[in-house]
Order: structure tokens, then sequence, then C-alpha cells
């Protein structure tokens, strides 16, 4: 399956936004050379419509994953008790490290299945409780 992509460089360290179409393989490769670097931030979609945007931003166990359904609105993924709820962590979005509570912070293997069920399913709305910001 074809999908829309834009991510960090391994290269440089800092997020490349021209976008790719690619298989999932192609994707699935670069987040798996982010995974061995220690970090990285991946937007995808799928290629047939602009929204929704999942996002996926990572370091080390940890990740965070957000849903963007449209130009007004954002919604973070509930986490999986991974972190405890007054612990915080942090991740790359975008170029900065930016910090959220366990609240929101799930392990980086799961965050990864529900990016790849994602392009798979087409759907609006990946499964899991999602918190409008």
């Amino acid at each position: 399956m074809s999908v829309v992509w834009a991510a960090t460089s391994p290269e440089s360290g800092l997020f490349h936004p021209v976008e790719r179409r690619s298989e999932m393989g192609d994707l699935s490769d670069r987040f798996n050379d982010l995974r061995s670097r220690g970090q990285g931030y991946v937007e995808v979609r799928l290629p047939n419509r602009e929204f929704p945007v999942l996002t996926l931003a990572f370091r080390d166990d940890h990740a965070v994953v957000h849903l963007v359904s449209d130009t007004e609105r954002v919604s973070l993924l509930m986490g999986d008790g991974t972190v405890p709820s007054g612990a915080e962590v942090e991740v790359p979005i975008i170029d900065d490290l930016a910090a959220f509570t366990g609240d929101f912070v799930l392990d980086v293997d799961r965050a990864w299945n529900l990016v790849h069920d994602f392009t798979q399913t087409s759907a609006d709305h990946p499964l899991g409780e999602w918190c409008e910001v």
C-alpha cells in the first residue's frame, strides 16, 4: 500500500518536511533507521487524502502519537501506562524536544503498530482513546 510521509533525516537528525510517496516498506525502513539512532519524528497520511495525518514522535522506547484531523483539530492518543501519569518524557516534535506526561506516552513498538494499522485500514480515527488539544 502506498503512503505519503515525511520524517526526520537520519543524516542530519532534522525533520525533512518534503513529503514522499512510497510503499509502506520504505517508511518502515526509515522508522527502523531512526529507531537505531534513538529518536525521530514521522508524519504519515494516505495518498488520496490530505487528512487525517498521523504523527509519531519517539525517543528511546517512548512515543507520542498525534492525529491531525483537519487544519483546526489535533488530538493526542492516550498513553498505554508505559510511563506513570505524573512523570514526563521528552520526544522530538519536528526539530525540538517537547515534554509530555505519561498520560500520553506509549511504548514505541505499540505506537509503530498503530501507524501501520492506520495505513492499512484507512481509518479516520485509529483505534485508541484520543484527547483533543
